[in-house]
């Protein structure tokens, strides 16, 4: 197997974003095994496209011209005019259709590295018994409030684009950091805003994409504006995330750009606004200059702790049981016995003799939450009713 890097494309010049795009490009061409430059042969050989020849040709990586849009023999002979970019002969493809893959994809396997013979530690993003689950921090909020600038100060390096103009990261871009507290994978999504004003197309995809991005992370950074207050928009993503039972980390950033008063008028906001947060974490930083990031792996750690607990049965009952003494369920309900059953995160398994309210589940929840220090993780509760 070996992994495939779109690019956001290369230009010779355009505007200041068109130029960290194609910085970026360039970075993945140097760290590449093998380049694909793709070629439209119903435009021809454009100007572009020798510039972009020209950078390749001064590199050691195998570069292979894949010309796409070749649907039949027609288009076929149209093909040989990029010979003329000097990268050796194209290869024919039809990207719509699958037409000419195969012969592509076996070129390229040739010109491929060999794996290391020696074993290596697996890191998996998901759920699989033959690797690491790796825990996964989404970084979510509206558009341009400085989640790719922070993601880039969390990692330590420039994977996303920054830029002035709203909707710079349109996909969610992840990567994987050793820390202390083992790999940590950092998810940059795109900025989310009402439905009502999105629109179709690109931005529609990179909104679902950021939704699924928060659905699969384990611990997500509400980024906010800090300069905007909490907007009705940022409450609504709040909301989103918290019912996807991920845990939350408020982070108010440009800080540093509010006076004494804003900052009170801010922190007075934050208490009345995300109110039905609890006791999430806000961390008050400056992605820009770094203030106060480094208060975020200590968050991460208390998180990650707490999403790996285990806490013996023989506590879990004993909570409960208290818990039952204080406030009894109503109609006679009762929970017979719990255990934990699960963690990452943590799962408990209630043993009722009847349904059990939801008020009553989160009043249990929350007994949970307070005697075993789980903090803003989430806890998935299950009933399991006796039969008669």
């Amino acid at each position: 197997s070996f992994r495939l890097v779109d690019t956001g494309g290369w230009m010779p010049g355009g505007s200041a974003l068109d130029e960290k795009v194609s910085r970026q490009s360039e970075r993945a061409i140097h760290e590449a095994d093998a380049v694909l430059l793709v070629v439209d042969v119903s435009t021809g050989v454009t100007e572009e496209d020798a510039r972009v020849a020209e950078l390749l040709r001064s590199v050691s990586t195998p570069v292979f011209v894949v010309a796409n849009k070749v649907d039949d023999a027609s288009h076929e002979a149209l093909m040989w005019e990029f010979l003329s970019l000097g990268l050796g002969n194209p290869l024919p493809v039809t990207a719509l259709h699958g037409l000419g893959t195969g012969d592509l994809l076996e070129a390229l396997v040739e010109v491929l590295p060999e794996p290391d013979e020696e074993p290596t530690d697996e890191i998996v993003t998901g759920p699989d018994p033959s690797g690491q689950r790796v825990f996964a921090v989404a970084l979510v909020g509206r558009p341009n409030v400085g989640k790719s600038t922070l993601f880039n100060r969390l990692i330590g390096e420039d994977r996303s684009v920054v830029h002035d103009m709203p909707g710079t990261t349109r996909d969610a871009i992840d990567t994987i950091i050793e820390t202390d507290h083992g790999p940590i994978r950092f998810v940059d999504t795109a900025g989310m805003r009402r439905k009502a004003r999105i629109e179709e197309g690109t931005e529609y995809y990179s909104f679902v994409r950021a939704l699924k991005a928060v659905d699969s992370s384990d611990v997500a950074l509400l980024v906010i504006d800090a300069t905007e207050g909490v907007t009705h928009q940022d409450q609504r993503l709040a909301e989103r995330i918290d019912a996807a039972g991920c845990p939350i980390v408020v982070i108010m950033n440009k800080w540093e750009l509010l006076d004494t008063d804003a900052r009170a008028d801010v922190t007075y906001e934050i208490g009345q606004k995300l109110a039905f947060l609890g006791d999430s974490e806000v961390i008050r930083i400056s992605a820009l200059t770094g203030k106060n990031v480094h208060r975020l792996m200590p968050a991460l750690a208390e998180a990650i702790q707490a999403y790996h607990r285990r806490v013996p049965t023989r506590k879990v009952n004993e909570v409960v049981s208290l818990a039952q003494s204080a406030q009894p369920a109503p109609h006679g309900a009762r929970i017979l016995y719990a255990t934990q059953g699960a963690a990452d995160p943590p799962t408990f398994t209630l043993f009722a003799n009847k349904e059990l309210p939801a008020t009553y589940l989160r009043y249990i929840e929350r007994k949970l939450r307070d005697a075993f220090d789980l903090g803003a993780t989430p806890i998935k509760l299950r009933v399991r009713q006796r039969s008669n």
